[in-house]
């Protein structure tokens, strides 16, 4: 009984104990290592009292561990003693934490909970030590959560990558090659590749070799997610470009109006939006999360409503006088820009996105498809797919049409031609008003919000044909596409150069742009 007795105190071993009264910091963090890598009760709790600050080192170099009560025990033997005069507590410095941290996330891996788990195999991949290779293989053996079985693979063979075995480094390098994850390429270089005085790392050539491949497929597998990503942010940005140049088509090709202020109506549906979340903040705080559903009629009605005072205030004595109009518009654009900064200042404000569009989902490893900008693709094509319905299946959509086709002999067959100025350039404001919800939900709203958006607008307009709406939709898809694509070769500012002066040559070649009008107005 007394040998059992001594064997369960006995939990610890002394050398690895002793290790923690090192001067070394290195040793320190091995020890650390080693006692998470054992997740045993006395293990834990000596890692409880690192982080404590409760271990002392005697001036002999015993370490104990002190209790609530001011005595203290031998973490070896378990003998309770008085804390000797002189001793000194081990001090945590960053390092160190760093190392207790470590030991945290493998003993996660042990948790019930799936999310624990997955979140201690997430930072094992960026703090793990060789000591917890077994406990790493131990959890990763009964794991059958996919997303922490795939993180601990992956920090299993980066940890076999130090192994003096060269067919244990080699396996490790080969698994390597189906990894998602682009920081393991500097390890497969390191190994595959030459320094510069042409020594090699590794000197196994076997492995160099699996190192290599792996480097490859890595490669490879990178290459495509930034394709994929570059790709969906090009639509991204052709739907937000879409709901900007949308309302902006419509009364361009209707009444020729070139409308400065057509930013500024982005803006108020922006801000807009920033005023129903207040007021779901405010009043209806239980179904705060739907208040965007709110917003989109909201935003519709006050930009719209905006439009059509616009239109009959000013816009209407200014037709067939395009530099007036020009002139008259960038003045309103003005005065809408200092109202709103009157009214809600100069500070941009904030429009938070609800749950449902937080977040979003990995594909390929590394590219992250956003949840906002998912919703707005679709939203944009739900709002293309209402305005065809408007333009072709309804009364108001026959006379836009024969408007923009030859307002004159419209007028002669009675089509009120006034007053279809008037609901299209509302239509076309409200759907700008649209497009400044999508916006408030990419970033914060302020009063320059729309002025980032016209020059691609017209850009839009004129590249995919007047009063076209198929050309704009193929328009504002092949400058997102471009744009994203050209940006990380040639940055934003000469992307964007580029792209006018593309445009700019098409024009030259097609003034019509890619889709023409048809009517005698036009010969």
């Amino acid at each position: 009984m007394l040998l059992l007795s001594s064997q369960a105190h006995a939990a610890l071993d002394a050398d690895l104990v002793k290790q923690l009264a090192s001067d070394d910091s290195d040793e320190k963090i091995s020890a650390i290592a080693r006692l998470g890598a054992m997740a045993t009760p006395d293990s834990i709790a000596m890692l409880k009292a690192l982080r404590d600050e409760t271990v002392y080192v005697t001036s002999d170099g015993r370490v104990l561990l002190v209790e609530a009560d001011g005595d203290a025990t031998d973490p070896v033997t378990g003998e309770r003693l008085p804390l000797p005069d002189g001793a000194d507590n081990i001090t945590i410095n960053n390092r160190l934490r760093g190392a207790l941290e470590a030991a945290d996330a493998g003993l996660q891996l042990l948790s019930p909970d799936v999310a624990v788990r997955r979140a201690g195999a997430k930072a094992l991949e960026q703090a793990a030590d060789v000591a917890q290779l077994p406990l790493i293989q131990r959890a990763m053996a009964g794991e059958r959560d996919t997303a922490t079985r795939d993180s601990l693979e992956l920090t299993a063979s980066v940890l076999e990558l130090k192994s003096a075995d060269p067919k244990v480094r080699r396996n490790a390098a080969e698994r390597l090659a189906a990894s998602p994850n682009a920081a393991v390429r500097p390890l497969l270089a390191a190994l595959a590749e030459p320094d510069a005085q042409g020594r090699y790392a590794e000197p196994d050539g076997e492995v160099r070799a699996a190192a290599a491949a792996s480097l490859r497929a890595v490669n490879a597998r990178v290459k495509r997610a930034e394709y994929l990503g570059n790709a969906f942010y090009g639509i991204s940005l052709a739907s937000i470009l879409l709901l900007a140049a949308l309302g902006l088509a419509i009364t361009f090709g209707l009444m020729g109006i070139i409308n400065m202020a057509h930013g500024e109506l982005l803006m108020i549906g922006a801000y807009s939006t920033y005023l129903v979340q207040s007021a779901f903040r405010h009043y209806l705080p239980a179904v705060l999360e739907w208040y965007v559903i709110a917003a989109l009629p909201v935003a519709f009605v006050v930009s719209g409503a905006i439009g059509m005072a616009l239109e009959r205030s000013v816009i209407r004595w200014l037709y067939g006088r395009p530099l007036e109009t020009l002139l008259a518009t960038w003045g309103i654009s003005l005065i809408l820009q200092q109202a709103v900064r009157s009214i809600f200042g100069a500070q941009n404000v904030e429009v938070s996105n609800p749950l449902w569009m937080s977040g979003g989902i990995t594909v390929l490893g590394g590219v992250v498809l956003a949840w906002n900008r998912i919703v707005i693709v679709v939203f944009a094509l739900l709002v293309v797919l209402l305005v065809w319905v408007l333009l072709n299946r309804t009364r108001l959509g026959l006379f836009v049409r024969a408007v923009t086709q030859n307002r004159r002999m419209a007028d002669c067959v009675g089509v009120p031609t006034g007053r279809v100025d008037m609901l299209t350039f509302g239509l076309g404001s409200g759907i700008a008003g649209l497009g400044g919800v999508a916006l408030s939900q990419l970033g914060n709203v302020g009063p320059d919000l729309g002025q980032n958006y016209i020059v691609d607008s017209f850009m839009v307009v004129v590249l995919g044909g007047v009063g076209q709406l198929a050309g704009t939709i193929i328009a504002a898809l092949g400058l997102g596409e471009v744009n994203k694509f050209l940006e990380p070769v040639a940055g934003a500012v000469l992307a964007k150069i580029m792209i006018l002066v593309v445009i700019v040559l098409f024009i030259q070649k097609r003034p019509q742009g890619l889709f023409a009008l048809k009517g005698r107005s036009v010969d």
